[in-house]
């Protein structure tokens, strides 16, 4: 019996399916219910319990209003959310490398329970892998403001922009927040982080009985939960609980308190109750879930609202000068990662996945890419210079081009690089997988690499990931792909060069591809976005 002992009660897991060597243990709670009393305030302790808990499904998933292939859906009543998943060798050795996972979706949507992220083949290589779910959306990230005048209003600070976030992005990086030491708030913003923090120290505490070793975690994340990963990384609260740090396309995405509190009353409205502290406890989860969605689609509708206009993520992290202060790539420029050692990813074609399932805006006119780069301020010799190196190119695929340096592929980059020049072990790495098992032409797209680095590329739900069904050429560049992984998490080192500089392909850039592809197929635009500089963008 596949029975294991935690600070708070003994669980039981179930041989994998895949791999009968394997024990999942699956929603095991690492924080009590965040709901009711304990509803939009930090994670509180889980409730031991007696007797051996059957730990063998996955748990409740975050209110969100999305419905995920092969993944649980949110529903109203849903509250025991804060849980973990644990796969480890069921005759390991012990002492073995852990790597948590933080896994993506705007903030708003997705779960530990997803297919892609499995944690059966990784398990397999060596490693105790946990994933996890933490709190999305208002819960997670919505701001709670201070009472004023009895909780009858919401003061909400100017900083010279609109409230819909149209005009030119804040000037530089800098969005620190002056005589940052705000203490421990009742009702804190980045509450989806501090769910995080909660479930690495039940790591901390717990992972031995699972033949994990605390002091060898590493902490991995995609998209969303790829810059959580970087928060943490620079986070005070969160040092000393994991010592590597995986980032998969992380995003260009950091809110000042101005910002946040202007979304929190954007979604007040549109859930038609008062944005006030008493006001957002009375609305239920599945409220404000609605709400976020119709202000989303407000600006995915309206095309002269903006920088929302073009992906409508309305949620992330902010700087609430308490956990962070600083967003992740200044602190880190600053040497805040300290001894953290990273392995930075992303895909040559990101932003082409959001362009297929419609969450990102369509360009097709020349007035129209006008007003894009005018929007993000971005310099006219940056869009010119996207035209010139696709000459064959749609003209939206200029545009997605321009996006993915601007919310991933640039942003992601200069994190690695960032760290290396401050003192810090940086590896970095590029996915640019391109042909499907017939030959035929896929796309290097936001969230493809993730099934091949879990090594779950015959889940039937990931291959619109990947174009189809995988090949053999496939199956060897997954086995390359999670021995990295595993060989990082284990050792420190991936099987190439860390970075010494400026990220130049080469060398020092590992470049993911299947052995039949091409080499050199992948267009280089740093020199563009170095002369143009990169705008901190806000959720």
């Amino acid at each position: 019996m596949d029975v294991f002992t935690t600070k708070s009660g003994r669980v039981r897991g179930r041989r994998a399916a895949r791999d009968r060597g394997i024990v999942a243990v699956r929603g095991v709670p690492y924080a009590a219910p965040p709901f009711g009393a304990r509803r939009f305030r930090e994670p509180q302790p889980a409730e031991p319990w007696d007797g051996v808990r059957d730990c063998t499904a996955f748990g409740p998933v975050s209110p969100q209003s999305a419905e995920l292939p092969g993944a649980p859906s949110w529903s109203p009543g849903d509250e025991d959310i804060l849980t973990v998943n644990v796969w480890t060798p069921a005759d390991g050795p012990g002492d073995l490398p852990v790597l948590v996972w933080i896994h993506g979706g705007a903030y708003v949507f997705g779960s530990s329970a997803q297919p892609d992220f499995d944690g059966t083949a990784l398990a397999g290589r060596g490693l105790v892998v946990v994933t996890l779910n933490s709190r999305l959306g208002f819960e997670g990230f919505g701001h709670v403001p201070e009472p004023l005048d009895a909780d009858n209003g919401m003061h909400v600070p100017g900083d010279g922009m609109d409230g819909t976030g149209k005009g030119m992005p804040l000037p530089g990086r800098t969005i620190r927040v002056p005589g940052a030491d705000a203490g421990a708030a009742a009702f804190p913003d980045n509450r989806g982080l501090l769910d995080q923090i909660a479930a690495l120290e039940w790591v901390r505490d717990n992972i031995s009985a699972f033949g994990g070793s605390p002091d060898r975690v590493t902490l991995a994340g995609q998209s969303s939960g790829a810059t959580s990963v970087a928060c943490l990384t620079v986070a005070d609260r969160a040092r000393g609980l994991f010592r590597r740090a995986v980032l998969h396309s992380a995003v260009n995405a950091f809110a000042t308190m101005e910002q946040a509190a202007r979304t929190t009353a954007e979604v007040a409205e549109a859930a038609g109750v008062p944005a006030t502290r008493a006001g957002l406890l009375a609305a239920p989860p599945e409220l404000l879930v609605a709400a976020a969605d119709r202000v989303c689609e407000r600006y995915a509708q309206d095309p002269g609202s903006g920088q929302r206009h073009y992906d409508p993520a309305i949620y992330g992290p902010v700087a609430d000068g308490a956990l962070l202060t600083a967003d992740p790539l200044e602190a880190l420029a600053a040497g805040a990662g300290g001894a953290v050692e990273l392995l930075v990813c992303h895909t040559t074609e990101e932003q082409w996945l959001l362009d297929a399932v419609g969450s990102s805006a369509k360009i097709t006119s020349e007035e129209q890419l006008d007003f894009f780069a005018a929007d993000f301020g971005l310099p006219a010799s940056l869009v010119e210079g996207h035209r010139e190196r696709l000459p064959d190119a749609p003209l939206l695929d200029v545009y997605l081009s321009v996006y993915s340096g601007l919310l991933f592929a640039e942003y992601s980059t200069r994190l690695a690089e960032a760290h290396a020049l401050a003192g810090g072990r940086a590896f970095l790495a590029r996915f640019d997988r391109r042909r499907d098992p017939a030959g035929q032409r896929v796309r290097a797209w936001h969230c493809a690499d993730i099934p091949f680095a879990f090594g779950n590329l015959h889940e039937e739900s990931v291959h619109f990931l990947l174009g189809g069904p995988p090949g053999a050429a496939d199956e060897e560049l997954s086995r390359r792909m999670t021995r990295a992984w595993a060989d990082f998490a284990a050792h420190g080192d991936p099987g190439w060069a860390a970075l010494d500089g400026p990220a130049e392909s080469g060398a020092t850039v590992q470049i993911w591809r299947t052995a039949a592809e091409e080499d050199g197929a992948e267009h280089g635009f740093r020199d563009l976005w170095r002369a143009a500089g990169l705008p901190l963008l806000a959720p």
